[in-house]
């Protein structure tokens, strides 16, 4: 049952981006499209679409749109996304202890 759930997670969270654009969003609170597309530069503009569409549709990230000329859109983390900052939080600090490989003798 663990297993199913876990999975479950990963696959809201899987892809290149998705990580990268919660981070910018725990870091920053509101940030509009074109703040996310500077911020990540590797990113292209209908993959950034595409998984800002995807992290809204689970409920992760939530989109606000302003009926102005031009147009104005948000993006923020919703309640339950924000919720996820201890989880990530913890992720970091496992990462960050990760055994370094001893160096290797020089050859002969």
């Amino acid at each position: 049952m663990a297993a199913t759930g876990l999975e479950g997670a990963f696959r809201m969270l899987e892809g290149r981006w998705k990580m990268v654009i919660i981070f910018h969003l725990f870091d920053r609170e509101v940030l509009r499209f074109s703040e996310l597309e500077r911020a990540i530069p590797g990113v292209s503009q209908k993959m950034l679409i595409q998984q800002l569409r995807d992290l809204e549709r689970d409920g992760i990230v939530e989109r606000l749109v302003y009926p102005q000329v031009p147009p104005k859109v948000e993006y923020r983390l919703t309640a339950w996304g924000q919720a996820m900052c201890p989880a990530l939080d913890a992720l970091l600090e496992w990462a960050a202890r990760r055994p370094q490989p001893e160096a290797s003798p020089p050859p002969g």
